[in-house]
């Protein structure tokens, strides 16, 4: 948990405990609502690019395959409003403007880090699984 984070005191154990803080009030905005902004394909690959450094919009453009301007102005938008993203605009012409992760979304990207590293401590687990499955499994 960061260390500028006040307002929850202990981490929570259970979603039981998720629950009962969103309908208590503590929770003013549901997580499941901020988790489905957060792991939306184009908003992960914006946080892993910025979380390296201040980045210009053309070289979001160009490192994220795939994406459109419009969807990827719209998802670095919303990634600023909710205080992920700092966007400065330098006073020049054209006007450069740089993206860059908040602490906040720098802590996200340590939690997608512990994510990517059990995915892939646990990768020949899941694809023997998948494998027992699909033999006993009619197809």
């Amino acid at each position: 948990m960061s260390q500028g984070n006040t307002a929850v005191t202990e981490q929570l154990r259970t979603l039981e405990d998720a629950q009962a803080m969103i309908e208590s009030g503590q929770c003013p905005i549901p997580p499941r609502e901020i988790l489905d902004k957060i792991a939306g394909k184009w908003a992960i690959q914006i946080i892993v690019a910025t979380s390296r450094g201040p980045i210009r919009f053309t070289e979001l453009e160009r490192l994220i395959q795939g994406v459109s301007r419009r969807m990827l102005t719209l998802t670095l938008r919303n990634l600023e409003r909710d205080g992920l993203l700092t966007r400065t605009v330098h006073p020049t012409v054209p006007p450069k403007v740089e993206y860059e992760a908040t602490p906040m979304a720098l802590e996200l990207y340590e939690a997608m880090l512990t994510l990517t590293n059990w995915s892939l401590r646990h990768s020949s687990c899941v694809a023997v699984a998948r494998a027992e499955y699909d033999a006993r499994t009619p197809g």
